[in-house]
């Protein structure tokens, strides 16, 4: 079998688990924030501030003065692309110099860059057809596919497979459940969004044809079925005596879906201030993540781990 560089250099060196769960962080902080930056470009009408892609405007990668100050914000926030990338190519690098390898990481690392690629090439379409309300929701949910893949190795490097054990079936159905319910909410959400004021751009932009009360009644719903799983699925989990973590995860995911749910409400109340909007976007990525948490401490087999012996031992480099 060919070799490639990685391999190569695996041979030479490794890195340490610490290593890994540092780069798993700043990837998953990058994550977040890239997910509250696009809010804050949608709120504040930058969304075709560099009216090109993949340059800012036609012969200027960056923004020019005439642009004015929504370029530099949508400027701004493709750049936090390239901070991502190297967030990722850390996490890359340090997976594939784990010794012995762990293969799940690595493949869990590389996911991310694909996924990187394509929420990039998912921007550009946005702002070459215009902000389209369906494009923009579908960047958004590519965002959330990314921000999967970031949670999942970031919990596999700092958590491992080490979690409660004999966790009750019916926990573990429950915890799909609300995974599932989550993600319809925030699925829901880019139609509260897509249907809202805020449609990304100062100009007459597209809406959804989605009545925005009705869609914004569903986002309440789904969000109201949410929070009653989550009660539920703590109320079995303490009746389990081992599953002390799987409780403060579910105890967390409820604070945050709580936190959400007062945001949501009040930016509905008081007329959808840009920056309560951009609140909630950051919110909606917290969520998310707090459920793939609960997820896996739930099912701590669900994603096991396959380890790779090393071709060679480590040199006293890597010792």
């Amino acid at each position: 079998m060919p070799r490639t560089p990685f391999s190569l250099l695996a041979d030479r060196y490794t890195l340490s688990p610490r290593s890994l769960r540092w780069a798993t962080t700043a990837a998953l902080i990058v994550s977040i924030i890239i997910v509250f930056s696009g809010g804050v470009v949608r709120v504040t009408g930058s969304g075709l501030g560099c009216p090109t892609w993949p340059a800012c405007e036609t012969g200027s990668l960056t923004p020019t003065a005439a642009l004015g100050v929504h370029a530099i914000i949508e400027f701004t926030n493709r750049m936090m692309t390239g901070v991502l990338c190297v967030a990722v190519g850390w996490v890359i690098v340090a997976a594939r110099l784990q010794s012995p390898r762990n293969r799940t990481m690595t493949r869990l690392a590389w996911s991310q860059f694909w996924l990187v690629v394509a929420n990039a090439i998912a921007g550009g379409v946005t702002v070459l057809t215009e902000l389209n309300p369906y494009i923009v929701a579908f960047h958004f949910m590519m965002a959330i596919a990314l921000l999967t893949t970031v949670a999942l190795t970031w919990h596999r490097a700092h958590v491992g497979e080490s979690s409660d054990t004999a966790i009750p079936r019916v926990a573990r159905i429950l915890s799909f459940a609300l995974v599932a319910c989550t993600l319809l909410l925030i699925l829901v959400g880019t139609l509260v969004s897509g249907s809202g004021p805020h449609s990304g751009d100062s100009a007459d932009v597209p809406r959804m044809a989605f009545n925005w009360t009705g869609i914004t009644i569903v986002h309440g719903i789904l969000g109201t079925a949410t929070l009653v799983l989550a009660v539920v699925l703590l109320v079995v989990l303490r009746r389990v005596p081992g599953a002390v973590l799987s409780r403060r995860r579910t105890v967390a995911f409820i604070v945050v879906v709580l936190l959400q749910a007062a945001v949501g409400l009040v930016q509905s109340l008081i007329g959808l201030p840009e920056w309560l909007v951009a609140v909630h976007l950051l919110g909606a990525a917290l969520v998310w993540v707090g459920v793939l948490r609960v997820l896996l401490d739930v099912n701590p087999t669900l994603f096991p781990t396959v380890t790779v012996s090393p071709r060679q031992p480590a040199d006293a480099f890597a010792k």
